[in-house]
């Protein structure tokens, strides 16, 4: 009886059919034989498995490489093996907790016993860690039953796995080994250690097993590997420069934002200068918004806790939530989210198909709860603005619609000077994670790929990655470091009209379903903002700085000229300020690159006598003397064309 066959559907919508129990690796080398040589795991409907295990059914696939997420996923915590191995060989008494890949390389939670584990030693695992690599072992992987696993690490002593084993179900374990060092693991890993070529451990922290602060607390050791040396010399290169871009250092020195232990944790407060900026970009795409026919509307703070009861936001992230708030003898909530404010409002009237597209925009401030050591400046924070938009549209508008919000998108990214790689989301077979029935979901699905293929769009597809209620479009931006960052999404919904019962009046006199799109470029207010600082160093563009242009007076002779000059650019709109201190010039055009003002004007006798202004650019220096009605003009076209820093 011949093999059956099964269909492998690749990320760029191509299938092929393959024997039942092909293994990722020989699909592999059926594609390119240098894809093979370069493969670390290959990702079936959103799970990343091993490249030698068997594939016996249908499925979405991705070849994981390096330059993938779930190929960095696959080797850090290959990585993080290998680090144990070597901890293992250097400490024999050493007991090990979890080991698992993060978003930058990897961690394991080591119980050392009575050993004093510093900074000094890692350098001395890392030796180690080096010469394991090289010694190119396989990942082996074995199934075991509950009771050879809970003996194999009650021999060892160790109580870290057995308690991990105790939650587990039998017929569900496994062990991965390489060279001398056995690990409880699920998986996945890369082919051998041998692709591990540079590794550098980073720092120590101290980490409570499973959290609990009345457990032991055990030695993590944080480290980052590549498949090459110079990537990891490029690797701490760019660590050096993040932190001379750290928002929350150029934040507080550009009077940014603060953080109050009076206020609390989490919660950011704008200052002048921050504001101004919040202000800009919320301008700016309000202006966009209104040209797209987007209407404003505000909600508020808190809710009655049955609204995201309906919505499914309550069940679905509770633990992300703040507690109800007592009210007479209802609950109320915190705001997480302002789309069932949107479908509420939504809800009104009773809606006919001429009203639709109906497109709802507000900059809504939402608050979730983060535990106290995920909080980071204005990256991570408990109360937060989005610039959520609901666009209410009919099934034949659905197409037209992610179009127009992909062009947003795209044109918000551009106008920073931010590459986009674009992924669309889909669910995966754990129906569980999602709302809807699986005929909507098949069918936004569809539409969204349609719509990227019709843009001529370069997307992968990522199995597993949808929220709770749809697929989406997920942007994910570079900076000019090279760092990604997900921001901007758009989202398809067939779940909430169901959930809200929302509907319109069809050209038939029957009532049908509308379709939702959820869409917010910047995502976050505070988030982006955290980002634009570390993109741009804090040096932004002319347009989008809070101080644009500072005038610099020789001495008071020249201040009421000075003066004429700042009415002027005032009146243009221009955001403008006179340093008139009786210091030295030099002085105050060293303050002024500090705050990294973007021009100064130097005006001196023979400014005020020609009517004239001597310019510098914020880390140029001097780039000429300007008739000054002709730099309003320039100045003018800088801010209005949103035109980028010229290196």
């Amino acid at each position: 009886m011949a093999d059956k066959n099964i269909t492998l559907t690749l990320p760029d919508g191509t299938q092929r059919e393959y024997s039942s129990g092909t293994t990722g690796f020989e699909v592999a080398q059926s594609i390119a034989s240098g894809l093979a040589r370069a493969a670390l795991s290959i990702t079936v409907n959103g799970d990343i498995i091993d490249l030698d295990r068997p594939i016996i059914k249908d499925a979405h696939i991705t070849i994981n490489t390096w330059d993938s997420e779930d190929g960095k996923y696959t080797f850090w915590h290959s990585s993080a093996h290998l680090l144990a191995e070597a901890v293992q060989e250097l400490y024999p008494d050493a007991k090990f907790g979890i080991g698992p890949p993060i978003e930058n390389g990897f961690y394991y939670d080591i119980d050392f016993g009575d050993e004093q584990i510093t900074q000094d030693d890692l350098e001395k695992i890392e030796k180690k860690f080096i010469e394991k690599a090289r010694k190119k072992s396989e990942f082996e992987r074995r199934e075991v039953s509950k009771e050879e696993a809970l003996n194999f690490y009650k021999a060892k002593g160790n109580e870290y796995k057995v308690d991990l084993i105790e939650d587990l179900e039998d017929g569900t374990i496994t062990f991965y080994t390489q060279g001398d060092f056995t690990d409880l693991c699920r998986g996945p890993h890369i082919p051998n250690t041998g692709d591990v070529k540079a590794v550098k451990l980073t720092s120590l922290a101290g980490a409570y097993w499973r959290g609990d602060s009345d457990s032991k607390q055990l030695t993590r050791i944080y480290g980052i590997s590549f498949p090459k040396q110079k990537m990891l010399e490029e690797h701490l290169n760019r660590i050096a420069e993040a932190k001379k871009r750290d928002h929350r250092k150029l934040g507080k020195e550009l009077g940014i934002y603060m953080i109050d232990n009076m206020v609390g944790s989490g919660l950011p407060m704008w200052l002048p200068n921050g504001t101004v900026l919040r202000r800009t970009l919320e301008a700016f795409l309000r202006d966009e918004q209104k040209k797209r026919g987007y209407k404003e509307v505000i909600t508020p703070h808190i809710a009655n806790i049955e609204l995201y009861k309906t919505s499914g936001h309550y069940p679905y992230y509770q633990d992300s939530q703040y507690n109800p708030i007592q009210v007479d003898d209802e609950e109320y909530m915190l705001k997480p989210m302002n789309c069932p404010h949107h479908h509420r409002i939504y809800s009104n009237e009773m809606r006919s198909y001429r009203d639709l597209p109906l497109r709802l925009a507000e900059f809504g401030s939402v608050y979730r709860y983060e535990q106290s050591g995920e909080l980071s400046g204005l990256s991570r924070v408990r109360g937060f603005t989005q610039d959520d938009a609901h666009i209410y549209c009919t099934h034949d508008q659905l197409k037209q619609e992610i179009k127009n919000t992909i062009e947003l998108t795209q044109l918000v990214f551009s106008t920073f000077g931010m590459p986009v790689d674009i992924r669309l989301s889909y669910r995966d077979n754990n129906e569980k994670k999602y709302g809807g029935n699986t005929e909507y979901w098949d069918r936004a699905q569809k539409e969204i790929k349609e719509v990227a293929d019709e843009m001529e769009l370069d997307y992968t597809i990522a199995p597993g990655e949808a929220s709770f209620y749809g697929p989406k479009i997920d942007f994910i931006i570079r900076d000019a470091i090279g760092r990604k960052w997900q921001l901007g999404t758009v989202q398809v919904d067939y779940v909430m009209p169901e959930r809200f019962d929302l509907t319109y009046v069809g050209s038939d006199n029957e009532k049908h379903r509308p379709v939702i799109i959820h869409r917010a470029p910047f995502g976050s207010m505070e988030r982006f903002t955290s980002i634009l600082i570390e993109h741009f160093a804090g040096d932004f563009p002319l347009w989008l700085s809070p101080e644009q242009v500072r005038i610099l007076p020789i001495s008071d002779d020249q201040n009421p000229y000075a003066e004429y000059c700042y009415e002027k650019l005032n009146e243009l709109g221009v955001r403008v300020e006179i340093d008139k201190r009786s210091e030295q010039i030099g002085g105050k055009i060293r303050d002024a690159e500090t705050s990294k003002t973007p021009y100064m004007l130097i005006v001196g006798a023979k400014e005020v006598e020609n009517e004239t202004v001597s310019v510098r650019r914020h880390k140029k220096g001097d780039i000429g003397t300007f008739n000054f009605s002709d730099f309003l003009s320039d100045i003018d076209e800088e801010i209005k064309t949103k035109a980028l820093p010229k290196d």
